[in-house]
């Protein structure tokens, strides 16, 4: 039986985590017989809001990030975790309640037949429930050409948080793992080392309180600076299949 735990990253989620923790709860709690166990971890990356106290008070199993890390920091913290405990998956998750647990098989499943080291949750595909801005799907869709050009990979949403990762991803994302933009560049990354890179469908949810800490601006400034770094990475790292 594969142990699975599922890293919820969080920054100012105490309005939502709550809510994330009675969703994973609640699939444990309906899928008792299936091949993998579910744990959770959440990584509080410094939060200015009560965060802490609600996992604290709600006994909730999290790591407390003394300094803000940021998304890559936060997340890589998660896998670290994840590979000191000996865990055979993590799943990405995040802590603003727009995924579903509903959808963990999915994610799993193409781990535990051996086709695929990661696997993306994507909107895109079915093109069902929160498809985010028009900008922001135009700038994923222009990532999603670049990495195309770069590693012959195609990926319809590159900037999904939702995913899970094999045991030898979970070794090499606690190593390694991109800091400013980890969603796309930890592709390319994976994709230049010839990982099996699969996308399945799945449904996301418009985060019910809060909002993205990138807006119209920002995500004008994320395209340009996501795709040269993708282009620089590129360049300098080897793709295995070259040789």
């Amino acid at each position: 039986m594969l142990r699975t735990v599922v890293l919820i990253p969080c920054y100012n989620e105490d309005k939502n985590i709550g809510n994330v923790i009675r969703n994973i709860h609640n699939f444990t709690d309906h899928n008792i017989e299936t091949d993998f166990t579910i744990d959770y971890i959440i990584i509080n990356d410094c939060s200015k809001d009560k965060t802490l106290t609600v996992c604290k008070e709600s006994n909730y199993n999290y790591l407390n990030l003394p300094v803000n890390l940021g998304i890559g920091g936060c997340v890589q913290t998660g896998y670290k975790y994840a590979y000191d405990q000996g865990y055979d998956v993590a799943i990405q998750h995040d802590g603003d309640g727009q995924h579903d647990p509903a959808y963990f098989k999915n994610v799993i499943e193409p781990i535990m037949s051996g086709q695929a080291d990661i696997v993306i949750g994507s909107r895109f595909i079915n093109n069902s429930g929160f498809q985010s801005t028009g900008l922001r799907r135009f700038g994923i869709g222009f990532l999603s050409g670049i990495i195309r050009l770069c590693t012959g990979v195609k990926i319809r949403d590159v900037t999904s948080g939702y995913r899970a990762v094999n045991k030898k991803y979970i070794e090499h994302f606690a190593k390694h793992y991109a800091q400013d933009f980890p969603e796309p560049e930890s592709i390319v990354e994976a994709a230049l080392n010839k990982a099996k890179i699969v996308e399945v469908p799945v449904i996301m949810h418009e985060r019910k309180e809060g909002k993205s800490s990138i807006g119209a601006l920002k995500s004008i400034y994320y395209m340009i600076k996501v795709s040269l770094s993708i282009l620089l990475h590129r360049i300098i790292t080897p793709y295995k299949g070259d040789k």
